[in-house]
């Protein structure tokens, strides 16, 4: 049997327990007790959530689980860990199997040293919060979740239910978690290699020249998008265009309109079943092998591994 602990500070962020259900409904599909769920704090007694409801909770026991799962809150930069509470996570991650960090819970992760090294990632409004202060951690902010050598952080929010499933598969397999991911009418159980948020707000550009050109390229993305079509859309030269693009996004018009490609794929993949050749070629991917390549270069998983997950 897994023990899971959950181990909550005041105020925590109420959607932490609501990854309890992922392991519940393991345990319903499995027919029987996978998963033991029991709630910690480093003093016990009543925890204030984040939305005022209090939950009971056991003295925390290093040897009490062999997955800790370390609640955030809602907002990490007003909010100081105590010393007892980084001191536990870090010897119970030295004695268990898994220590995860849910949402703004890798802060606490990072606090007590755990993240040094490690690729990681956490809700986007805090990630350059995260990188700046702890410059040791490997923070991937275009990730839903990321597993690195026993630890698992997750972003934002519902993101931690993607991590709770992704902990099953782990454990339990597959075909396992699609099946909780159905019984949780969850419409699509992501792999963690998912975008946090679109590229073209991410991309802000300050012009409406390269806006303008940003919007066109997203309309059509299965044309030949070289900088001289770009720019020729916008009255500028080839150069003149690319410098301001570069200047503006941070990143090359090719980088921009493969990362556009990227998540329109992507969510074709998600949201139809239109074969990978159909999606590579209204996506402007030379063909199933090309976006291949790219998803795995960009994303950290293939298209086929989305598609074997909504089957």
């Amino acid at each position: 049997m897994h023990r899971i602990g959950y181990l909550l500070s005041e105020g925590f962020q109420v959607m932490a327990l609501g990854t309890q259900t992922v392991f519940e409904f393991a345990n319903v599909v499995a027919k029987e007790q996978v998963y033991q769920l029991t709630n910690y704090s480093i003093d016990g007694g009543q925890v204030r959530s984040s939305v005022g409801a209090v939950v009971e909770t056991e003295r925390a026991d290093q040897q009490a689980a062999d997955t800790w799962m370390v609640s955030g809150v809602v907002n990490p930069l007003t909010h100081e860990s105590s010393e007892a509470q980084l001191h536990f996570v870090r010897e119970a991650s030295s004695r268990c199997r898994r220590t995860v960090g849910l949402c703004t819970g890798s802060f606490v992760l990072a606090e007590a040293g755990l993240l040094d090294g490690r690729r990681v990632t956490t809700h986007w409004a805090y990630a350059d919060t995260l990188r700046q202060r702890y410059p040791a951690a490997q923070v991937e902010v275009d990730r839903i979740f990321i597993e690195d050598k026993g630890i698992w952080t997750s972003a934002g929010l519902t993101a931690a239910m993607d991590l709770a499933l992704g902990i099953v598969e782990n454990d339990l397999g597959s075909d396992l978690a699609t099946q909780v991911a159905r019984v949780l009418v969850m419409y699509h159980r992501r792999s963690g290699g998912q975008s946090q948020h679109s590229r073209m707000l991410s991309l802000a550009p300050k012009s409406d020249r390269v806006q303008a050109a940003l919007e066109f390229a997203r309309a059509n993305l299965a044309a030949d998008l070289t900088v001289e079509a770009l720019a020729t859309t916008v009255h500028l030269s080839p150069r003149q265009f690319a410098r301001i693009f570069q200047a503006e996004t941070g990143l090359s018009p090719a980088k921009a309109v493969e990362q556009l490609r990227v998540e329109s794929a992507r969510h074709m993949i998600e949201r139809g079943r239109h074969p990978l050749e159909v999606i590579a070629r209204e996506n402007g991917f030379r063909d199933r092998r090309h976006l291949r390549e790219v998803f795995v270069r960009t994303l950290g998983v293939s298209p086929a591994s989305l598609r074997r997950e909504e089957a």
